[in-house]
């Protein structure tokens, strides 16, 4: 059995990642996985640990990050967030193409811990900084004072979108997604 790819899928919060993914997810061509990521967040009602996420507390988690058991982690709003080295592991050995939709933090990570492997990397980009405002405005899920961090943010992030294989532009999901899966379809069959 061909081991699987590692896909490395990111962009700045609010440009369509998971939108995206979720119009490809199930394609059985792609044979995507994702991987279960780990947190010392609390679990919220209905979550499933070991499904939903590894829920763990701090020290566990410092335990992790010290044994080398993820592969990257960030921390967001006071809890960590991590993937798991044996997870990614045994789904790749089991064929399937693992995709990570993680921050760029975490991406660049990954990028340099599998810079000689079967790596894939993906930038989603959103058509202009005006437009992911504008995205981040009609979720009013958040603060103007928040969104204009995230936009602060996302223009750093932007600046480093070469350090990928691949670049997509979001001005449109249906086409967006159709791009990201001819990306993996053309990397897979190498």
């Amino acid at each position: 059995m061909k081991r699987g790819k590692l896909i490395v899928f990111s962009g700045p919060s609010g440009v369509g990642k998971h939108t995206i993914l979720s119009k490809i997810i199930d394609r059985k061509e792609l044979n995507l996985a994702y991987s279960v990521s780990m947190t010392t967040r609390k679990k919220r009602e209905g979550e499933i640990n070991g499904v939903d996420y590894y829920f763990v507390n701090d020290e566990e988690f410092k335990k992790a990050i010290s044994n080398n058991e993820l592969i990257e982690w960030a921390e967001f709003v006071g809890n960590k967030y991590g993937t798991p080295r044996f997870v990614v592991e045994k789904l790749r050995n089991e064929g399937k193409n693992v995709i990570l939709e993680i921050e760029v933090v975490g991406a660049l990570q990954v990028l340099e811990l599998f810079k000689n492997d079967d790596l894939i990397s993906i930038f989603l980009l959103p058509p202009s900084l005006d437009e992911l405002k504008n995205r981040l405005l009609k979720r009013n899920t958040e603060t103007l004072e928040t969104i204009e961090k995230r936009i602060q943010k996302a223009s750093h992030e932007l600046s480093i979108k070469d350090h990928y294989k691949y670049n997509i532009i979001n001005d449109n999901p249906d086409h967006a997604a159709d791009q990201l899966a001819e990306i993996i379809l053309d990397e897979i069959k190498r």
